[in-house]
């Protein structure tokens, strides 16, 4: 008996470290803390309690982008390095070292939620197929902050003929294609420093949604917001493939099922978050999620509006092919035979 009880010992301590040797460790760069609620409320309790929630032996170690010390137009670049397993791609900052990321959310394609998740799951294959190709990274979902906005410490009162010599900070090449067109100065501007920038007077105006705006500290210095929107800001999560090929085919099936929860979350707390910001920001109610303060809101003329939905044939569409199809042969015309299928360009 006293063989067989140090047997079953023995047999359990095996079984108990092969367990242990099959659990993966992912490193996880997430979303910048300033970006505020869903950073907080959606993503980084999805990564902390992931191993214990879902039963998969898999662990992460989540740390957000602005404690990484990495810059946001540089992740691709650190995933190369094999520092991070999994990241939550700044796609709009990163896309000079991708421009296919760009036929996600051209300025003036995705201007409100529902024609965004269209278009974002008829290009997501394209995108997919061309980050294994060239950064050996596969896309796990994406997700859009929402419908993004003008706040400027200026008044906008007639809408983007006020925008006429004044810095902004942008999102990407294309949407500073067309701050040119319109007569503004484009500027390139990490999100964490656009606060800093508007109080100094480094800028005049910078575009992103309203809960980013809110949380971030803008409200400090905007006096006007200017709700016409010009793109959704796509997110994105990514795992390396070499991380990827670590997980066994049942491990990989169920980390595609959370991540599709997750980017659901992410896409129903955005629309959420978006309109508690508009209220919060420019002094109406209710205000739950957000600071008060009390901006001008500015609806947006209807000239305007037709400039920018007009802006996707006329400038971001042949701005963006020019550049991607010399990195990328090939991708506007993807994009034509997906997203402009729907969008009725071709």
């Amino acid at each position: 008996m006293f063989r067989t009880i140090v047997g079953l010992a023995i047999a359990a301590a095996l079984a108990s470290s092969a367990l242990a040797q099959d659990r993966v460790r992912l490193r996880v760069m997430g979303l910048p803390l300033a970006t505020g609620k869903i950073q907080q409320a959606v993503e980084q309790p999805f990564f902390e309690s992931f191993a214990s929630r879902t039963g998969l032996p898999i662990d992460f170690d989540y740390k957000p982008l602005d404690s990484t010390g990495v810059k946001e137009f540089e992740q691709l670049r650190v995933m190369r390095s094999g520092i991070y397993d999994v990241v939550t791609l700044r796609l709009g900052q990163v896309s000079r070292d991708e421009p296919t990321i760009l036929g996600l959310d051209l300025v003036g394609m995705n201007t409100d939620y529902k024609t965004a998740r269209a278009n974002v799951a008829a290009f997501l294959p394209v995108l997919d197929k061309q980050m294994q190709a060239q950064h050996n990274l596969v896309m796990l979902g994406v997700w859009p902050f929402g419908p993004q906005i003008i706040f400027c410490k200026a008044p906008v009162t007639n809408g983007l003929s006020d925008l006429k010599g004044k810095k902004i900070r942008v999102l990407d090449g294309v949407m500073a294609r067309f701050m040119e067109k319109v007569g503004a100065t484009p500027v390139t501007m990490a999100f964490s420093e656009v606060a800093q920038g508007l109080r100094l007077g480094t800028i005049d105006c910078g575009v992103t949604g309203p809960s980013s705006a809110n949380s971030a500290g803008w409200m400090d210095s905007a006096t006007h917001v200017y709700s016409l929107g010009l793109q959704v800001a796509v997110q994105g999560y990514a795992i390396s493939v070499a991380s990827w090929k670590k997980l066994s085919p049942s491990q990989q099936a169920g980390l595609k099922a959370q991540f599709a929860a997750l980017t659901e979350n992410a896409w129903a707390k955005s629309e959420e978050l978006w309109s508690d910001g508009i209220r919060c920001s420019t002094g109406q109610t209710p205000c739950t999620d957000h600071k008060p303060f009390k901006a001008v809101l500015v609806q947006p003329s209807a000239r305007d509006i037709e400039i920018v939905k007009a802006a996707v044939r006329d400038i971001s569409l042949p701005a963006w092919a020019e550049v991607c199809d010399k990195a990328n042969p090939g991708c506007s015309t993807a994009w034509k035979s997906s997203v402009g299928a729907l969008m009725g360009i071709q």
